[in-house]
């Protein structure tokens, strides 16, 4: 790990990242994940910081993974939902903030189901500002955790070949996976139908691929993502079994690649549709992996936003857990 990298005040996205600030993200998680595994899952690095959970977006995986994240650095955490809160009255989000803030908070986790809502919140508060998801923007942590993954398995990213596979459009998971394989060397397809490819991702440096036996083929990694029916206002496929019957993720269709392929999943799963059961939990699939390393993940980006420096994070896992 490299003690000169330096950090802003926030983390809305990977797009402005450099590469090694993306690494030593990385870097710092691994020695986080052990802390997991101990009997008393708790070390003091961030003992007195209070933290808010603000999410004006329903997502259980996400803010427990926040929540687990920040209680075992020993932090202060209260759950904000736009449901039974002044959210749900009309209050807008930076009154919400700035409120928060009077009572001396000192960071924001936030999700919006606005794109740009993250760094909107950033540029108007002192508080440090985490974006657990924006509209069809940006999801930073997933992807982080996403990368953290594929390196735990195989290695270095660089030269990686990675598909993201499903509803790109409506995907802020895609665009971040992007961003960061990109940033770190990896080679980037997506694949799905056209009326989910957004316009011009090609421009980005990625491939795109129209049919899922393709991507198969070319592919060492495929990260499945969902079709998102709650974005969707119009007929982007005739159905789901449709949808299944040409791109889903099937154990037939693996078993005519030429090479074993990790299969990723950001969550939540809508098995038969977008991944077969079989392969969900198949010896390939390292989805629950992606689980716990998300709670790593979450740990860096907390330790490293507060102050903590990335050469200091193995003696932050040694310090006294009382």
């Amino acid at each position: 790990m490299t003690a000169t990298v330096e950090f802003g005040k926030d983390l809305t996205g990977l797009e402005r990242l450099t590469a090694e600030q993306i690494t030593a993200i990385l870097d710092v998680a691994e020695p986080f994940k052990e802390i997991s595994e101990r009997q008393i899952k708790k070390v003091p690095a961030l003992r007195g910081k209070t933290i808010v959970n603000l999410f004006y977006e329903p997502s259980t995986r996400t803010r427990v993974s926040f929540e687990f994240a920040e209680k075992r650095l020993s932090a202060d955490t209260v759950n904000i939902s736009r449901s039974g809160s002044s959210l749900q009255k009309g209050e807008n989000l930076v009154d919400t903030a700035r409120n928060l803030e009077a009572m001396r908070i000192d960071m924001v986790v936030i999700r919006h189901q606005s794109s740009g809502a993250a760094e909107f919140l950033a540029q108007r508060i002192p508080s440090n500002v985490i974006n657990a998801g924006d509209g069809q923007h940006e999801h930073p942590t997933q992807a982080l955790l996403d990368m953290l993954t594929i390196r735990d398995n195989l290695g270095s990213l660089a030269g990686r070949r990675v598909c993201i596979v499903g509803d790109i459009l409506h995907s802020r998971v895609a665009r971040s996976n992007i961003w960061g394989l990109l940033k770190l060397g990896a080679e980037v397809a997506v694949c799905g139908p056209p009326t989910l490819i957004p316009h011009g991702v090609g421009d980005l440096g990625v491939r795109v691929f129209k049919r899922v036996e393709e991507a198969i083929e070319w592919a060492e990694i495929l990260n499945v993502l969902r079709l998102q029916l709650e974005r969707m206002h119009a007929g982007y496929v005739p159905s789901l079994r449709e949808y299944n019957r040409v791109f889903g993720i099937s154990e037939a269709r693996l078993e005519k690649a030429p090479r074993d392929i990790l299969i990723l999943h950001p969550g939540p799963m809508n098995r038969g549709v977008e991944i077969d059961s079989h392969v969900a939990d198949g010896p390939h699939s390292v989805i629950l992996d992606q689980v716990t390393n998300g709670v790593a993940v979450r740990m860096a980006v907390l330790y490293l936003l507060a102050g903590g420096s990335p050469d200091r994070a193995e003696a932050a896992k040694q310090e006294d857990r009382s």
